[in-house]
């Protein structure tokens, strides 16, 4: 059989003829299993349809036959194989919305109306088209049209497809020729104007269709389209108007260079001489004028020198002339510019081949012309910056240039020099200035160092300083408790047991400040132990309403303003609260007379640009702001806000330790703290804590953390290398009816839990002696007793210890110093929730 591209009736069985002239695509018929299709088999098809396909087949236009209304079964001609792509293979006689699944959405209305008789046509449609050559940018026209059988049902869609690929682009083409035409009649007019002499535009008939700036600014005259009569009888001097019409119309006529002489009256009506001259520009298919460009240029102090045509030719001869010494000369300056030049100049083919350099190369960097021409410049160039070199080489071969690009050269006693460059490319060239930069490097380096030095000074003094009034305020608070409980043992052993509450208060509270002092320093430093919990920041702002107004006081108003809709924070809420009442305090303080205070909320995004002024990771943020009418700050008091003791208050009412909390606290948290204050307006201070996406802990949730008042029977096992803490544990717990066992470092206690004792619960230091911090010994504890609970007692915590931050399940954190109330407290309440695994 002949190939079947060549197919025609004869060569087909009869019920198949109609499928004649389909060449590929009639093999896509013939090759499909029919058996299964809704269709059934090409033999039993209806004469519509057969007919209907046999016009698209035998189309030289992309033609597609959608047939049917439900499963719209896709057929199509060679003609449309191109745009099938990768489809090809897969889309004879499946369903429409099969073969353009992902254009279905798109399609689907499109048909919809095609079946109700609203046909319609697409132009020039982009079309990424899939082919064995890869994706490619197309244009197509598409139409949808219904096809109805004989009784006039709708039988199927046909669709015409044409590619417009050649015309858009054409028309693309078009366009860009007609922006480049106003492109560079722009340039022509930017051009046109910066020339000092009349520059001038006609047509072939001497209409004049431009003047630059010049003419204006000479005659006060802004023409805009004016015959060349007009401008000879407005503007030329009436003696020389008829003998310059005869010239342009000679050169008219024969196609010649215009050059006249004649005087143009200036703005003040007095007249200058000016040379004219145009020359026609020719149509490049015909040869035929269609423009004529000149030039007015002013030559009346030239006449005035000389009489006649011959002085004017003398006095062109000398223009000329001129114009060429000024080119000796500038080639000239430039020679010596090249021999003279300090920086060292170069130019090099785009391969890096040297072929020209000034004498600077010898002076700079001891290469003689001779041992550079014809080297590439990277044999001289440090190996570190090779491939930075070679990169800019290949920039400044694809157009770029450099202002600075850096690298260093080796002089010839092998030393290397900073070169700093200036590069660009030039008549297919690199041509490049290089400036030694080696001393403004070492300069550099030097003052990097100095500021340094300069920085480690001043972390000196803010630690003398910050070490200087720890000192003072602990002395003050042990020499309370101190004194006080000397006191208290001398009175002891004399007898006298009356007044010894108020001793033993008095070496507490020195004992409690003491706690509270250390606690401000932790969260300054930002090491302080944080217990975060997912929180409500305005319920919390809400509880502390009561305590705000006692502390304040009744001259101060407080207005709390919460936000609708508050995102939730993860924080530590004891802390928080604290930095409100800090706040509060010193707003307080700042309005001796009275005023007002108002605290509010809201939700704050903070993008890359307020993240970079405040010093913040860009992100969702609740805000809570504190503001006050007080007396306000000054810039310098705001600058120093944050130090650790710096105070503006009176010796003896503030430590200068509120605002450092409060900002160690926030940083800490993941936040930021920023003041806005002036003299005599107020202060607002403002605290940015990240959002928690998440459900805030509800107050039902945190009483059901309540302790238990009883735990008698359990045994605890603590591990802390100070006897004290030990034994002051093994005291308190063991009056509440718990079995103490202690341990000095983490190995006597991993000893403890391999023996068979019941351990409940394990209280560890977080620091401990012995290689062993206390969250490795509760890991191993774990890995001895799954499930055993595990509290840690700490007063300084590295994240690495409590696993940067995060407890798991069944762990618990308690800072030292701690009320032993609050220690049985936790005891209790971790002892009485269920297990969460087995414990051995």
């Amino acid at each position: 059989m002949t190939a079947l591209q060549h197919l025609d009736a004869a060569d087909l069985p009869a019920p198949l003829r109609f499928l004649a002239g389909g060449g590929e695509a009639t093999r896509l018929i013939l090759a499909r299993d029919w058996s299964d299709h809704p269709l059934g088999a090409p033999e039993g098809w209806s004469d519509a349809l057969k007919s209907s396909l046999s016009l698209v087949l035998n189309s030289p236009e992309s033609m597609i036959l959608a047939w049917g209304q439900g499963e719209l079964t896709f057929f199509f001609n060679e003609a449309y194989f191109p745009l099938l792509g990768p489809r090809l293979p897969r889309a004879m006689g499946f369903p429409f919305r099969e073969v353009w699944a992902d254009a279905w959405a798109q399609a689907k209305p499109i048909i919809d109306d095609a079946f109700a008789g609203r046909s319609q046509r697409f132009i020039n449609l982009p079309w990424k088209l899939d082919t064995d050559r890869g994706r490619a940018d197309t244009w197509f026209s598409f139409s949808y049209s219904r096809v109805l059988d004989a009784q006039g049902d709708v039988a199927g869609l046909f669709i015409l497809t044409n590619e417009t690929t050649e015309q858009v682009l054409a028309a693309q083409e078009r366009e860009a020729a007609v922006q480049r035409l106003r492109e560079s009649e722009q340039h022509f007019r930017l051009m046109a104007d910066a020339v000092p002499q009349i520059v001038w535009l006609t047509d072939a008939d001497g209409n004049v269709e431009f003047f630059n700036k010049q003419w204006a600014n000479y005659t006060g005259i802004d023409f805009d389209i004016a015959t060349a009569a007009e401008v000879a009888a407005t503007a030329v001097h009436p003696d020389d108007g008829p003998a310059t019409m005869t010239a342009f119309d000679t050169a008219r006529s024969t196609g010649t260079t215009f050059s006249v002489e004649h005087r143009i009256r200036a703005a003040d009506g007095s007249y200058r001489w000016f040379l004219v001259r145009a020359d026609p520009y020719r149509d490049p298919n015909s040869s035929r004028v269609i423009r004529w460009f000149g030039a007015s240029i002013d030559i009346h102090d030239r006449r005035l020198a000389e009489a006649a045509q011959q002085e004017s030719e003398a006095r062109l001869r000398v223009l000329a002339e001129s114009l060429e010494q000024q080119v000796v000369e500038r080639t000239a300056d430039r020679n010596r510019l090249w021999q003279l030049s300090t920086d060292i100049m170069l130019v090099a083919d785009l391969d890096g081949r040297i072929e020209a350099v000034n004498p600077a190369w010898t002076r700079m960097l001891g290469w003689t012309e001779a041992e550079l021409l014809g080297e590439l410049i990277f044999a001289f160039i440090h190996p570190e910056d090779v491939d930075h070199t070679l990169a800019g080489a290949a920039g400044i071969a694809v157009g770029e240039s450099y202002a600075k690009f850096e690298n260093r050269y080796r002089h010839k006693d092998g030393s290397y020099r900073d070169i700093a460059w200036a590069a660009g490319p030039g008549d297919g060239k690199i041509i490049a200035v290089g400036r030694d930069a080696t001393e403004e490097k070492a300069r550099a380096v030097a003052l990097s160092q100095a500021e340094e030095q300069l920085r480690q000074a001043q972390k000196m003094e803010a630690v003398g300083q910050l070490t200087g009034g720890l000192a003072h305020d602990f002395n003050n608070l042990l020499t309370g408790m101190m004194g006080n409980l000397e006191l208290l043992q001398l009175r002891v052993a004399r007898g006298r047991l009356d007044d010894l509450d108020r001793l033993i208060n008095a070496a507490q509270g020195a004992g409690r400040r003491a706690a509270s002092l250390t606690q401000r320093l932790l969260a300054f430093s930002r090491r302080q132990t944080l217990d975060p919990k997912p929180a409500d920041v305005d319920r919390l702002i809400a509880g502390l309403d009561d305590m705000l107004r006692r502390t304040v006081g009744a001259g101060v108003e407080i207005d709390v303003v919460p936000s609708a809709g508050l995102w939730t924070a993860n924080i530590d809420a004891g802390q928080l609260e604290n930095a409100v009442l800090n706040l509060c305090i010193n707003a307080r303080d700042a309005m001796p007379d009275g005023g007002k205070i108002k605290i509010a909320t809201d939700n704050a995004v903070v993008d890359e640009r307020l993240g970079r002024e405040l010093d913040l990771e860009p992100g969702q943020y609740v805000r809570v702001g504190v503001a006050d009418t007080g007396t306000g700050m000054s810039v310098d008091t705001i600058r120093r806000a944050y130090e650790p003791f710096f105070t503006t208050k009176p010796i003896g009412q503030g430590t200068g330790l509120g605002l450092s909390m409060i900002y160690g606290f926030a940083r800490q948290s993941g936040g930021q703290v920023r003041i806005q204050s002036e003299l005599g307006r107020g202060t607002t201070v403002c605290i940015y804590l990240p959002r928690h996406h998440g459900v805030a802990e509800t107050p039902a949730e945190e009483a059901d953390r309540s302790p238990a008042e009883s735990g008698a029977g359990q045994t605890v096992l603590i591990i802390d290398d100070e006897a004290t803490i030990r034994h002051l544990v093994d005291e308190v717990l063991d009056e509440l009816g718990y079995t103490v066992i202690g341990a000095a470092d983490g190995a006597a206690g991993i000893k403890v839990l391999q023996s068979g004792a019941r351990i409940e619960l394990l209280i560890t230091d977080v620091g401990l002696p012995g290689g062993m911090n206390g969250r490795q010994v509760a890991d191993a504890a774990r890995a001895i007793r799954p499930g055993l609970k595990v509290l840690f007692i700490t007063g300084f915590a590295e994240n690495a210890a409590v696993g940067n931050g995060h407890l798991e399940p069944g762990m618990e954190l308690l800072t030292k110093p701690f009320s032993l109330e609050a220690l049985t407290n936790k005891v209790a309440e971790m002892l009485r929730v269920k297990e969460f695994g087995a414990i051995g």
